[in-house]
């Protein structure tokens, strides 16, 4: 069942990346879309995993910490290695080998915290797991 819910997520966190990559930039490229489900699942593995309670600001910045380093890596394989051109963030201040840089890394933050809510309620809908409910500032 642990596989059939994954699944399923990284279908809808796929679909949805893939819709605001093509409202963001007008287009997208598949991996994209892989990439992104597959990014959904981990964010939404945060507090799923996690055996503590921590704000939800912190799982956005988890988050975009898990997107940044596999931007990074996803980046190096498709565009450097195989030069696909998917994105290139050299005009960016701050940019690594044009792969990632700070201001993306910020915007990680915000679209992780609405993933990790998307994550929780998708699960309560879908698979009957428990209402979600937040710390937003402190650890209990």
């Amino acid at each position: 069942m642990r596989w059939v819910k994954a699944l399923a997520l990284m279908g809808i966190g796929g679909a949805i990346y893939a819709v605001i990559e093509l409202i963001w930039r007008g287009h997208t490229h598949w991996t994209m879309a892989l990439l992104g489900g597959l990014l959904f699942v981990l964010i939404g593995a945060i507090n799923e995993y996690i055996p503590w309670r921590i704000p939800l600001w912190r799982q956005g910045v988890i988050g975009a910490l898990i997107v940044t380093w596999a931007g990074l890596v996803a980046g190096l394989v498709l565009n450097v290695w195989l030069r696909l051109g998917i994105w290139d963030y050299s005009n960016l201040p701050g940019n690594f080998m044009g792969q990632i840089c700070p201001q993306f890394t910020a915007a990680w933050a915000l679209l992780s915290i609405v993933a990790v809510v998307l994550d929780d309620w998708l699960r309560h809908w879908l698979f009957g797991e428990d209402r979600p409910h937040y710390k937003i500032w402190r650890c209990t």
